[in-house]
């Protein structure tokens, strides 16, 4: 004979099954408030559930199945009152249409300012043969400084503050894309011309004129009889394609450790507006790129005979040519995802 629990328990389910029947569906607040006492993790369905810990393990199963079925016909009534309830509340759901309204403009989006520049640039020198590059962004020490004519506890590394990897003090975000040249030259034969666009990082202060992480292009070519005038040819043709023929350009020598002699390059951006004065600090000129003859002792980190090989490298920032290019006066625009800044370059 079936124990007393056992008939409890039976009881309860007939109980709830007339429940259930007699349960009427006129709206969907009802519906929802139907599916909250059934059907809900709080519900009567799941509360019988977990009354079968009381039921003996060989009748378990067959209260199983009982309230299992249960539970579909809550779930069936629930699912067919529901679309008969959408479907009424769609008919009587009058919508006074104006037709003479204009429509709701389909606003496309727009490349950002940054790829736009960075497309731009590559455009330019794939014109003249150099090929791409590409590199990873966490670097190893003889990739982003070593090779590079860094050597540890060299006083030139203090001119790029560097993200350590704190477990590893090997192991940085890079600080350049060079890393991606010597990369290159470790794994080809020269002549070698490519560019190393991608994104660098540096610990600085965040303002309109500097980010803790920005973009940059470098260029590398290498073969045999390369010159300086090699480098001011190619450095001319790219700064008269960006800014127009009529720009003026000027070399001032400089320092970088990975090249010898080394220089960079100015435009001339003039003082009409406060804009120029404050952005060339009264000069109107404005560096815009890094260059120089690549030192043979990089060369020869890359096993590259530098008696028998010479090249160039130059480098240049991403940002710094979209400032200029587009007339915006703060870099952290560029990394603010503001609408209504973006917006402005559909038209590039």
């Amino acid at each position: 004979m079936p124990s007393a629990r056992n008939m409890e328990l039976i009881e309860k389910v007939q109980a709830l099954e007339s429940e259930i029947k007699a349960y009427v569906l006129g709206d969907l607040q009802q519906l929802e408030a139907f599916r909250l006492e059934f059907l809900s993790k709080k519900g009567k369905v799941n509360g019988l559930m977990k009354e079968m810990k009381n039921i003996p393990p060989d009748k378990r199963r067959e209260f199983g199945q009982v309230i299992n079925r249960l539970k579909e016909s809550v779930e069936v009534k629930y699912k067919t009152n529901k679309e008969q309830l959408e479907a009424k509340a769609l008919e009587n759901h009058n919508i006074d249409l104006d037709l003479t309204l204009p429509s709701i403009p389909n606003l496309g989006g727009s490349i950002h300012p940054l790829t736009l520049m960075r497309n731009r640039i590559i455009e330019i020198f794939e014109r003249i043969g150099f090929n791409l590059s590409e590199g990873p962004e966490v670097e190893d020490d003889w990739h982003n400084f070593t090779a590079l004519n860094f050597p540890p506890n060299h006083p030139a590394r203090e001119m790029q503050d560097t993200f350590f990897i704190e477990k590893d003090p090997d192991i940085a975000l890079r600080t350049h894309t060079s890393s991606v040249q010597i990369r290159t030259m470790e794994n080809q034969e020269p002549p070698i011309r490519t560019l190393s666009p991608g994104r660098v990082y540096r610990n600085e202060a965040i303002s309109a004129r500097s980010h803790c992480f920005f973009h940059q292009v470098e260029g590398l070519y290498v073969a045999e009889n390369v010159s300086f005038v090699d480098l001011k040819q190619t450095l001319y043709y790219f700064a008269r394609e960006m800014f127009g023929k009529d720009i003026k350009i000027r070399f001032r020598p400089s320092y970088f450790p990975f090249t010898e002699p080394s220089a960079e390059m100015d435009i001339y951006q003039g003082l009409e507006t406060e804009a120029d004065y404050r952005l060339t600090k009264g000069t109107g000129w404005l560096e815009i790129l890094g260059c120089g003859m690549v030192d043979p002792n990089v060369l020869a980190n890359c096993s590259i005979d530098p008696k028998k090989y010479s090249g160039f490298a130059f480098g240049m920032g991403i940002e710094r040519m979209a400032l200029l290019k587009y007339g915006v006066e703060d870099l952290r625009m560029f990394s603010e995802n503001d609408i209504r800044f973006l917006r402005q370059f559909k038209q590039f």
